[in-house]
């Protein structure tokens, strides 16, 4: 199960660990992301908090954790290929899998079809 925020993050929830990154209209409206504060492992984040920071040739950008949970893998492969984000935000490039999530926060987040409805109207990051 996919979801999306209104922040421009994705979450998929597999057997109880959620899988985080950015959305591809994310990456495709920063622009050629350089460089990604990855967060570390073992950190609690709840809902809403600050992830980690992206920054592009055009900006810096926080991004928020979509569900809250424990950090336990963050993908390195990140901070040496930053143009990932760019080439395969929703797949390759997630940043981080969380444990001890809670899974009723997923409702409050958009399907797929509704974030393409929500982006199609939305004219800033």
């Amino acid at each position: 199960m996919k979801r999306f925020s209104e922040e421009h993050e994705w979450v998929e929830l597999v057997e109880g660990t959620a899988t985080v990154g950015i959305t591809a209209y994310a990456a495709s409206e920063l622009g050629d992301i350089t460089f990604i504060e990855l967060p570390e492992t073992g950190v609690v984040l709840g809902q809403g908090e600050v992830l980690c920071v992206v920054e592009s040739v055009k900006a810096a950008s926080d991004v928020f954790v979509p569900i809250g949970g424990t950090i336990v893998e963050v993908n390195g492969k990140l901070e040496e290929e930053p143009e990932l984000l760019n080439e395969s935000a929703e797949n390759d490039a997630w940043i981080c899998r969380l444990n001890e999530v809670d899974a009723s926060e997923m409702e409050g987040l958009m399907t797929e079809r509704e974030y393409e409805t929500f982006t199609s109207s939305d004219d800033d990051v």
